[in-house]
């Protein structure tokens, strides 16, 4: 391992044992690089270097930025989180902000300087933003002025939080008030390609986030994996996209992928179908990123709106149903990229290129990648054979000081959680999740986490959490609830217990269903039989289908 630049080096630390991590493969020769990298050199200042300065990189409802506009910002920043707030290299800095050209400028300064990354999702509750706090042991954030609420909630639970910088606000003690009093360039620090730079959280399925550590180098492979083999887009693309920049899938769709070739990217605070739809229109986007969900929203919309600029349509965060790509298709000409990724991986690591996609499968191993099928052993399955999927290549799972590394990675290879078939052709076909999560509308959700926030409720005495199958989110959160005596079922009670849990946790997290029950499956020990909940609900919802068809 290079000499690291890191003067706090609590992350290289907590990284597991050299024995527990993945094996790294580089096996193209895009995917070479030097011992010392900055990733940000890569990113933005190369182009204003190279004399591309003035072309556009970030284009927002409130302004557009050049890539010379946005180093001059990411310059700025950097001086006063150095000089001003004392952020030495390898040091933390929880960001939090809806997607807009100050989050990709915070980020990239973050990088620049030599700290490390958490940023968060914009609807994560205090309690959550807690918790990413102490486990990375984080002592600054950096947060938009309309989030603070929470992130101040967050200071009285995780005191190592010393230090909150607010923009937008107008006040003088603001970040912008800060950049004020600074300028000119800010060299990027001389860090090392395999220096962490950021910490991607991701829920467990125990409801315990995971904090996956990622490399300079990381950010790039990515860029010169998928994005360069498969996407292919051009200098001349201008990206879009509803994913937050806190899912490495958003990060890398709407900013790392334009910014690796000098194209350009739209920011969008809201990223609902609607809006998606508004700005591909007024922006003239061409490459665009969402969830399996949107795309089906859209269709019923798309008559109202021109996309005729799009080109090329990523799909991930859940399986792509077939309707839905052959109703785009009929609709657009378009066909939806598919693909699987994780928080673990980075990004997207099996995929098609559009003319090689075969309906209903996910796609082949993106080049620089390798992935297979194995059994409960570990043992490699022939095709056709159903079991769980492996893959391994430029990035991998490095968690944070977590006894689960030991689950995630086995033999070397990344352990993914999700079953497979691979068939004679090398094309991989998504089953199902091999454990308890929850993926609705491209978000993780872990059921333990939603079952302990409906345990705060006063009236809720047990509960379990499963996801069912939904036409419109791919699953669904389902509850189970026991209630404790003088209560009784019923739909103002659904109603004031689901605003609960939507207070406790992020919202999108909510049980869309609560069955009110006199008891739960459990074993005689008193676990919570979860698989026997699943069977339940998959019975009730067939049952519910037939009527239906009646």
């Amino acid at each position: 391992m290079a000499r690291t630049a890191h003067v706090d080096t609590f992350v290289r630390d907590n990284l597991p044992p050299k024995e527990q991590w993945p094996q790294f493969i580089f096996s193209l020769p895009e995917l070479q690089y030097p011992e010392r990298l900055n990733c940000v050199s890569a990113f933005l200042d190369r182009w204003v270097e190279e004399g591309r300065g003035d072309e556009p990189c970030l284009v927002t409802p409130q302004e557009t930025l050049s890539y010379r506009e946005l180093q001059e910002r990411v310059d700025r920043i950097c001086h006063v989180l150095v000089n001003q707030l004392g952020l030495v290299t390898g040091g933390r800095v929880l960001l939090r902000s809806a997607n807009n050209a100050m989050l990709v400028a915070t980020y990239l300064a973050v990088l620049k300087a030599g700290g490390i990354v958490v940023a968060t999702m914009p609807l994560l509750r205090a309690k959550e933003l807690a918790q990413l706090v102490r486990k990375a042991r984080i002592g600054l954030a950096l947060c938009d002025h309309r989030l603070l609420e929470e992130l101040e909630r967050a200071v009285s639970l995780a005191p190592e939080l010393k230090g909150v910088v607010a923009w937008g606000s107008g006040q003088g003690g603001d970040l912008e008030g800060l950049m004020s009093q600074v300028s000119g360039p800010f060299p990027a620090v001389d860090t090392a390609a395999g220096d962490a730079c950021l910490i991607a959280f991701t829920s467990g399925t125990t409801g315990e986030p995971k904090g996956t550590v990622h490399f300079h180098r990381d950010l790039l492979a990515i860029c010169d994996s998928y994005s360069h083999h498969v996407l292919r887009a051009r200098p001349e693309d201008r990206f879009i996209g509803s994913p937050p920049l806190a899912f490495t899938f958003g990060l890398g769709g709407i900013v790392l992928f334009p910014m690796r070739i000098g194209a350009s990217a739209v920011l969008l605070e809201k990223g609902a179908p609607d809006d998606l739809l508004a700005a591909i229109a007024r922006y003239r986007a061409s490459v665009c990123f969402t969830a399996p969900t949107a795309y089906r929203a859209m269709l019923t919309k798309l008559q109202d709106h021109d996309v005729s600029s799009l080109r090329k349509c990523v799909s991930a965060g859940e399986t792509l149903p077939k309707a839905t790509f052959d109703a785009f298709f009929q609709a657009t000409g378009l066909r939806l990229m598919d693909g699987i990724g994780a928080t673990e991986m980075l990004h997207i690591f099996i995929a098609a290129r559009e003319e090689d996609i075969r309906l209903g499968a996910t796609g082949k191993p993106v080049p620089g990648y390798e992935a297979k099928i194995i059994d409960e052993t570990g043992r490699e399955l022939p095709p056709g054979a159903i079991g769980r999927l492996v893959v391994r290549g430029p990035t991998g799972c490095r968690y944070l000081n977590d006894e689960r590394q030991r689950r995630y990675v086995e033999n070397g290879w990344n352990v993914t959680g999700d079953t497979y078939i691979m068939d004679e052709d090398g094309y991989f076909w998504y089953q199902a999740r091999s454990d308890d999560m929850i993926v609705s509308s491209g978000y993780n959700i872990a059921g333990p986490e939603v079952e302990a926030a409906l345990l705060t409720h006063e009236a809720v005495a047990e509960c379990g959490v499963v996801g069912v199958p939904d036409s419109e989110r791919g699953m669904i959160v389902k509850a189970y609830v026991v209630l404790q005596a003088g209560h009784s079922p019923g739909g103002d009670l659904v109603k004031a217990i689901q605003e609960h849990v939507k207070a406790e946790i992020a919202p999108y997290k909510y049980p869309r269903v609560i069955d009110f029950v006199d008891a739960l499956p459990r074993t005689p020990t008193g676990k919570l039989q979860r698989f026997e909940l699943r069977r339940i609900a998959l019975e009730q919802a067939a049952a519910a289908n037939a009527a239906a068809a009646e």
